[in-house]
C-alpha cells in the first residue's frame, strides 16, 4: 500500500505565485535627487570651468610675452663695451671689455664701488666656450687680502703667459683656478673652473683690451663714488 506524503515547508512557490512581502526589502531603491538640488550642482560645476578658463586665458599672454630659455638659444642681451663706458665716469679709468666674438657669452657686466672692503672693481661674468665660467675682475686698489679673497686662498702654482704677458697662475687644487696680471695701472683677476686653454684664450683679449686703452692714472686722493 503507497504511503500518502504531505508538502514539505522548503518547497518552492510555483511559477507565477507572488513572492512573500519580506522579498521587497531586497530591491535596490534608487535615490533621486529634487530638480533644485540638481540644478544647483550644475551650475557650481560651470562655475567652475567658467572659473578655469578665465584663469588660462588671463595667465596665458604672460607666458607668450615671456618665452623660456631653450638651451643653448638663450643669450642675455649684456654690451659688455657700452657698459664699461658708462662705467668709466666713476672707476676713474676705463675698465677692460675684452672681445671674445662669439666665443665667450657674457651673463654680467657691472661696477662695484666696494664701499664693503674698499677695492672698487669692475666685473664681467663669462659662460666659456665649453659652458664653463670665468669671472674677471679689475681693480686699481688691489692688495694681498682682496687677492686672497679673490683666489680662495689658493697657492701659487706657477705662471702662464698669455697675451704677450706673464700671468700669475693659482690653483685650489679642487677645480677652482685664477690668473692674475697687473698691467697698465690695474690688476686683473680671472677666476673659476674652465680649462687652462679658455682662461689663455680670454686672458688674451683681456691683455688686448688693457693696450687698446690708455694707461690708468688715478689719483692718490681720489675716492671711490659712493
Amino acid at each position: 500500500m503507497q504511503e500518502a506524503t504531505s508538502p514539505s515547508s522548503g518547497e518552492a512557490q510555483p511559477e507565477g505565485r507572488p513572492a512573500a512581502a519580506g522579498s521587497s526589502a531586497e530591491t535596490p531603491v534608487k535615490p533621486v535627487i529634487p530638480a533644485a538640488a540638481a540644478k544647483r550642482a550644475n551650475a557650481s560645476v560651470i562655475g567652475m570651468i567658467i572659473a578655469l578658463v578665465l584663469s588660462i586665458a588671463a595667465f596665458l599672454p604672460v607666458v607668450l610675452m615671456n618665452p623660456q630659455p631653450k638651451g643653448e638659444s638663450f643669450r642675455p642681451d649684456v654690451d659688455v663695451a657700452s657698459v664699461a663706458r658708462n662705467a668709466a665716469d666713476v672707476a676713474g679709468f676705463t675698465p677692460v671689455a675684452p672681445d671674445t666674438g662669439n666665443a665667450f657669452r657674457a651673463n654680467y657686466a657691472r661696477w662695484e664701488a666696494g664701499t664693503g672692503n674698499g677695492v672698487p672693481t669692475w666685473e664681467v661674468g663669462y659662460v666659456t666656450p665649453k659652458t664653463s665660467f670665468i669671472g674677471l675682475v679689475q681693480t686699481t686698489k688691489a692688495n694681498p687680502t682682496w687677492l686672497l679673497q679673490q683666489t680662495k686662498n689658493a697657492p701659487v702654482t706657477g705662471t702662464r703667459n698669455a697675451g704677450g704677458q706673464e700671468w700669475e697662475l693659482r690653483d685650489t687644487g679642487k677645480g677652482e683656478k685664477s690668473m692674475i696680471l697687473n698691467y697698465k695701472g690695474s690688476t686683473v683677476v680671472l677666476s673659476g673652473a674652465a680649462e687652462l686653454d679658455e682662461f689663455a684664450a680670454l686672458a688674451a683679449a683681456v691683455v688686448a683690451s688693457l693696450d687698446a686703452n690708455p694707461a690708468v692714472t688715478v689719483s692718490l686722493s681720489a675716492t671711490p663714488a659712493p
